[in-house]
Order: C-alpha cells, then structure tokens, then sequence
C-alpha cells in the first residue's frame, strides 16, 4: 500500500476526486480535508467586509483586523497579541533534555561563538552549524534525491527538491484556499488574513507581519547598514551581501563547474560561466532578435537602437552608452596609464593597447587573412590591409570626397586643405604634414643610408632611389 503511494510521487496520479469541484488528489486524507470546504459552505460571514469563513474561529480572527482588538497580553511586558498560540509561543521559555543541548543553545543568547572553522576563521554557535558550513570549503553532498539522484549538501534543500517531483502542497489556508510546500510559507501568508505582527522593533516598537521586512526597517535606526565586516570593517545593507563580500578576504570559491572545474565565489558567476559550454542564450533583443548569453549584455546592445547614452563625463560633459567607455575616455584628462607592460615597463591607459603591445615581444600575429593569408598582430591592422583586396574606401573627404581605406591617410590628406604641418624637425625646425615625410627628411641630417643592394651592398637613403639604382643590375 505504502509503496503504491509512494509511486503516485513520480507518475503524478491522483485517483481520488472531488464530486462537486473536480478537483484531483493524490490521497484520500486530501480529499477528506478538501470536502470540509463544501460542507460547511463558508457559513461565517463578516459584518463589515462581508469576507466569508469555513469556521467560527477564523471569522473571530479576522474581526480584528478591523477592530485592532489585541485580547491576548503577556503578564511580564504587557505585549498583546490577536491569538492565543502567539501569546503561548512569546511566553514559551525553551527547554533541553541534555545540558549539552542548553548550553549550545544559550550560545545564541550570549552570541558566543565557540566552533571555528579552519579555512575561512569563521565562527559559528553550534558545531552542527560549523560541520554544515565545511561542506561549503569540501563542496560535499551528502543528500540524494531518490528520483533524480541529484545530491545538496543540507537535508532541508533535498526536502524542498523533493517537492518538485511530487507536486503536493501540504500547507493549505482555509481562507483563501491556496497551498503551500513549506509551514513558514503558510505561517507568512496567513498573517495576511490575520494582520498580525508578531515582529516589533526595540527601538521604535513599530510590528512587522515578517522578520525580513523588520531586518530592512532596522537599517533606518543603523544607518541602513548594520552588517559589518570583521577583517575591514565594511558594512552591508544585508546579511548575505556581507557573507558574499566575506569571501574577499578567504578567497572561498564554493561554486565550481561540472565541465571543466573552474571554481566562482558567487553562483551568479558560475552560472554566466556554465553558458560557454552550453551556448545558451537566454536574453533575447525584442528589435532585431540576437539573442545574448548575459543580461548585462542585452542591456548594453539595447542602446545601439535606443541610442541612449546615460553615462556622462564630469570633467567636459561628453556622453556615453557604456560606463566602460565613459572610463576609459576620463583617462584622457587624468592622463592615467594604469596598464604596465612586463617586459619593457610601457604603460598604457587601455587594457586592449597593453594586449596588443604584448605581441611586440612574443612576435604573435593571430590575426590571418583569408586571403592571401599574411598574418596580423592586431585586428584593426587586418581590418585596413583587407580593403586592400575589397577596395573598400570608407573613409571620405568632406572637402573633396575623396575616399580612403585608413583614417590615418584621410587625416593625412585633410592637411593638404587646410595646410596644416604638425611634424617639425628638431635640426632645422623645417615643418611637414605628414611623419613619413620628416622621417624622409632627418636622414639628411643623419646621412643614414636604411636601403642596401643585395647585389653590390651599395646603400641609399630613399627606398624609390634603391629601386631605381636595382633596375641597372
């Protein structure tokens, strides 16, 4: 019978039904507990609201939500309370069958923490708790799922799994009739009927219905970030950013890849990661349908349609649609070079420029073209010598359009209209418009003859003089 049950779980049958509404169940305690609702058809009604209950007891409870009535008081503060069982549960002072259980749990009290953990140093109240946390240095998974043979490493995540193979709902609210997996769900959600607040600030005495909302209200009385670091004394807004920002100092990566083992502080990180080797992606541009594998990156292409441009410069108000950009543009008034090459100490303002300048040194050339397959150490030289072969001249002249396959010879070539000559000699002070040309110049000063003849090993100072000179052998 037990196991009949039990395969209900994986095939999602549910044989029982109810004659009036049709709904199905898994079990016949299921459908017991459904056929009270229409057996007492709701027979309790509010006066004010007219709101209606399956029992007596709950329409008492609402009630108060209307009249603020509070009957239930705790001898010793005098706080009240809308039901008995909150009453109970305030004045509940917790026993232990063993001192050892006392004693640990007195720790919460006394926020001493005696158990340390030998990695990341920290502490923690219960031993339980540290054995917990070392799972996340061990990445250990003890608990498997009996169907999927998934593995976690806490008995209460492989409980909340399990749920989603079975589909059951065991926490049921006769009010409204929704269903819950977990009893805190419930226990939140029926506060909502109840307007009770069990949580109350020390400082204000403002009630909550939820712990999490009086943790973001206490932040008003803290300066809104109560959580603060031990090693650098940084403060956080919430307990879990400081437990992410924890892992700065003990270098904790808990997250690592099935694939290829790569380890991540943060599971946000690993799963952008996991998307290279699956190719997923999820972000879908709405305008022209490219699809992206981070949201980060959708949002920043988006601007390409938009043309928004929300990042502006303090310094001359020049804006931009990406803060990267807007970063590396304010390096122009700062004149910062925060990239040093290795190898010869040359500092650059871009991190691609440090990259690109690298290959100086290894002598790599990635960049191949498919053409006549001469090799490029930098994209944007492969980019101007393939026009080459397409004769594509993108670059034009506003004065006398004519085109250009390289923005340098554009700039070059504007100089002829507005007889601009930038590059001066340091010998004779001669000015030129063009580098090439006052390189040309200096070896008449220099008498460096660069251009030698295989032939006769005679040398000359133009290269145009040595092609001249070669056509006589």
């Amino acid at each position: 019978m037990y196991l009949k049950k039990h395969l209900r779980t994986h095939t999602n049958e549910k044989p029982f039904a109810c004659d009036t509404c049709n709904k199905e169940f898994s079990l016949k305690d299921y459908l017991r507990k459904h056929l009270i609702i229409h057996m007492t058809e709701k027979r309790f009604a509010c006066d004010i609201c007219n709101k209606v209950f399956s029992q007596n007891s709950k329409l008492m409870q609402h009630l108060r939500t209307h009249t603020k009535e509070k009957p239930f008081a705790c001898d010793v503060c005098h706080k009240e309370f809308f039901e008995k069982r909150n009453l109970n549960r305030h004045l509940l002072t917790k026993k232990f069958y063993q001192k050892l259980r006392l004693k640990q749990h007195f720790n919460i009290h006394t926020k001493e923490k005696l158990n340390s953990c030998d990695i990341c140093h920290k502490e923690f109240s219960r031993k339980s708790n540290l054995i917990r946390h070392l799972r996340v240095h061990t990445n250990e998974k003890l608990f498997s799922c009996d169907v999927c043979h998934k593995y976690f490493s806490q008995k209460a995540h492989l409980n909340m799994h399990r749920r989603t193979h079975t589909d059951k709902k065991p926490y049921f609210c006769d009010v409204c009739h929704k269903d819950f997996f977990s009893k805190g769900e419930f226990t939140k959600h029926f506060r909502i009927h109840t307007n009770e607040k069990p949580f109350s600030c020390e400082i204000c005495h403002k009630d909550f219905s939820q712990k999490s909302n009086l943790n973001v209200h206490l932040r008003i009385h803290t300066d809104g970030k109560p959580y603060s670091c031990d090693v650098c004394n940084k403060k956080f807004s919430k307990k879990i950013n400081l437990d992410v920002h924890f892992r700065t100092h003990t270098d904790e990566k808990p997250y690592s890849c099935e694939v290829c083992n790569k380890d991540f502080s943060y599971k946000s990180d690993l799963d952008k990661h996991f998307r290279i080797h699956t190719n997923e992606k999820p972000f879908l541009c709405e305008v022209c349908c490219k699809k992206f594998s981070q949201k980060s990156n959708l949002n920043k292409h988006l601007r390409t349609h938009t043309n928004e441009k929300p990042f502006s410069c303090d310094v001359c108000n020049k804006v931009f649609s990406h803060k990267s950009n807007l970063n590396k543009h304010f390096r122009t008034h700062t004149k910062e070079k925060p990239f040093s090459c290795d190898e010869c100490g040359k500092r650059f303002s871009r991190k691609g420029n440090l990259v690109a300048h690298y290959r100086i040194h290894s002598n790599e050339k990635p960049f191949s073209c498919d053409v006549c397959k001469k090799d490029f150490s930098q994209k944007s030289h492969l980019d101007d010598h393939f026009r080459i072969h397409t004769n594509e001249r993108p670059f034009s002249c506003n004065v006398c359009n004519k085109g250009f396959s390289q923005k340098s010879n554009l700039n070059a070539h504007l100089r002829l209209h507005t007889n601009v000559k930038f590059f001066s000699c340091d010998v004779c002070n001669k000015n030129f418009s063009h580098k090439s040309h006052l390189n040309v110049h200096l070896r008449t000063h220099t008498n460096e003859k660069p251009f030698i003849c295989d032939v006769c090993n005679k040398s000359f100072s133009h290269k145009s003089n040595l092609n001249r000179h070669f056509r006589s052998h």
